[in-house]
C-alpha cells in the first residue's frame, strides 16, 4: 500500500515522504496512530494544505518571539537578597525568582525558558538569556542588590 508519512518515523522515513508498506502494517499501526496517510489524489492535497498551515504558524509563532525579543531586551529587573559577613548571599535567585518577577512585569515567560548554568549567589549585575523560540534568544539585565 502506498502512504504518505505525516511525521518523521524512525527506520521508516521522514514526514511527507510516499512509501510503500504492507496493507496490515498500515491499517493497524500507521493510520490508527496518525502517522500516516493513504497516498491518493485527496490526501496529498490535505497533506500539503497541512504543511502550509504548519510552516504559516511557525512563521507566526516565530514572529511573534521576534517581537517579544525586542521587548525583552530593554527590561531590567532587581532583586533584593539577604547577604550576610563578607557580602555572602543566603540562598540564591532561581529562574522562579526571575520567572516571577517577569510575570509581574507583564511577561509570560515559562522558568524552563530561563537559561541559568546554575543559581546565582552573588551581588552584582548580570546578563540572563531567555530562550523564546529555537531559533531567538534575548536577554534581560537581572540586577541583584542587598536587601
Amino acid at each position: 500500500m502506498r502512504i504518505i508519512l505525516l511525521q518523521d518515523f524512525e527506520g521508516l522515513g521522514n514526514a511527507g515522504e510516499q512509501l510503500d508498506v504492507k496493507d496490515g502494517y498500515a491499517r493497524n499501526f500507521l493510520f490508527p496512530k496518525g502517522l500516516a496517510l493513504k497516498a491518493d489524489k485527496n490526501s496529498i492535497k490535505r497533506f500539503q494544505e497541512m504543511a502550509r498551515l504548519k510552516d504559516k504558524k511557525k512563521d507566526r509563532a516565530l514572529k511573534q518571539s521576534r517581537e517579544l525579543a525586542e521587548k525583552l531586551q530593554a527590561v531590567s529587573l532587581t532583586v533584593p537578597v539577604q547577604v550576610g559577613e563578607e557580602d555572602r548571599v543566603f540562598g540564591a535567585v532561581t529562574s522562579i525568582e526571575i520567572a516571577q518577577q517577569l510575570k509581574d512585569k507583564g511577561y509570560d515567560i515559562d522558568k524552563r525558558q530561563i537559561i541559568l548554568e546554575e543559581p546565582i549567589k552573588a551581588l552584582g549585575i548580570f546578563e540572563i538569556p531567555i530562550k523564546l523560540h529555537s531559533e531567538i534568544t534575548a536577554s534581560i539585565k537581572l540586577w541583584v542588590i542587598r536587601a
